[in-house]
């Protein structure tokens, strides 16, 4: 089992200048360079999606959750150390990536996700390579049966959306959904279909706030996931949520969505 445990969840935005790469047209502004991309992936699928395909999101934000397994009484304990986003609210798209792989060379963590599969890994691989970054320790590290794209092994990679619908075996419920299932926190004011609204707008840092509560949702079904398939006792698991509520009360003062989302988390 590995150490280091990074709960992530990104943002992103249709990219404006693929669009005018793509569509030909340098005169568009970034706004109707973004519209025009949207419309393309419409006609694309015969009006049925307007979503760009992974290649053509901009990372604006990569927000995190860290925590460690450490040895305990019973069994294993995890422990949170940090609820974050990477860079800072000016990081390029370039350095926001290179803080990301760089992790991934540096510690080689565990990485959890919602949907990370089919969406943030592709499109986190394809954005480091349109700024010509590197990561060899993605490829090597693990064997043949784990690793991080290995799909079916939780080892390196855990995506919730795959674990919890038995790879497609079940239906597909979206994070919202399992979390009101579970009755812990899902969106709260925001929506991943406000952000490119808010990056327009210069909120950066609202961006991030969101995407940061977003981890904390998906960090909750992932110990939910746990403590279900043993890999945390129910002492364990009850330590490690009380960690995560005493962390979020210490944090509410100077990051007041951390407080709004463990008001709306109440008692479990």
């Amino acid at each position: 089992m590995r150490r280091d445990v990074i709960v992530f969840d990104i943002e992103t935005v249709p990219d404006a200048e693929a669009s005018r790469r793509l569509l030909g047209h340098a005169d568009l502004n970034d706004e109707a360079a973004r519209d025009a991309l949207s419309d393309y992936f419409l006609e694309k699928t015969d009006g049925s999606n307007d979503f760009p395909r992974q290649p053509f999101h901009q990372v604006v934000a990569i927000s995190y959750a860290q925590l460690v397994f450490e040895p305990g009484e019973e069994q294993t304990e995890l422990v949170i150390r940090r609820i974050g986003s990477g860079g800072e609210a000016k990081s390029s798209e370039a350095e926001l990536l290179e803080g990301f792989f760089g992790l991934i060379e540096k510690r080689a963590p565990r990485l959890v996700s919602f949907n990370g599969r089919g969406f943030d890994i592709p499109v986190l691989k394809y954005r480091a390579m349109v700024h010509a970054l590197t990561c060899p320790r993605w490829f090597n590290e693990g064997d043949r049966w784990n690793g991080y794209d290995t799909r079916f092994s939780k080892e390196y990679h855990v995506d919730l959306l795959e674990v919890l619908s038995d790879y497609g075996a079940s239906a597909r419920c979206s994070m919202h959904e399992v979390a009101s299932a579970f009755a812990v926190p899902g969106k709260l004011d925001t929506a991943g279909d406000d952000v490119r609204g808010m990056f327009e707008n210069g909120e950066i840092e609202a961006i991030r706030n969101y995407c940061e509560t977003d981890v904390c949702t998906t960090l909750l079904l992932f110990l939910r996931w746990q403590l279900f398939s043993g890999a945390l006792s129910k002492g364990a698991y009850a330590r490690c949520i009380l960690g995560l509520r005493h962390y979020l009360e210490s944090e509410s003062g100077e990051r007041p969505h951390l407080g709004e989302f463990l008001a709306a988390w109440g008692d479990e």
